[in-house]
């Protein structure tokens, strides 16, 4: 079953390849979406995909590099097929 999440991730995640990271780990586990920086110095991630899949990136996220990663808010969103990809906006 197809899944999405909409994710805002708070931290030291900005000016340290985090977006990179996280685009890496999204399309490694098939998933297709985004991410992007926010103006509040937070990353912005809306992905879709399996269920078991967005559970990995979450779990990714929640354990990256020590100190990066302060605040993982994950909020379901309704799936709705728009993306062919992962990108980097």
């Amino acid at each position: 079953m197809i899944k999405r999440v909409h994710i805002i991730v708070t931290g030291r995640v900005q000016g340290v390849g985090f977006r990179y990271t996280a685009v890496n780990w999204a399309k490694a586990l098939g998933l297709k979406g985004w991410v992007t920086n926010r103006l509040d110095s937070s990353v912005e991630i809306v992905a879709e995909g399996e269920q078991n899949a967005i559970e990995k990136l979450i779990a990714k996220i929640k354990s990256s590099s020590p100190g990066l990663v302060s605040k993982c808010i994950v909020e379901p969103e309704t799936p709705t097929g728009e993306f062919f990809g992962f990108e980097m906006l």
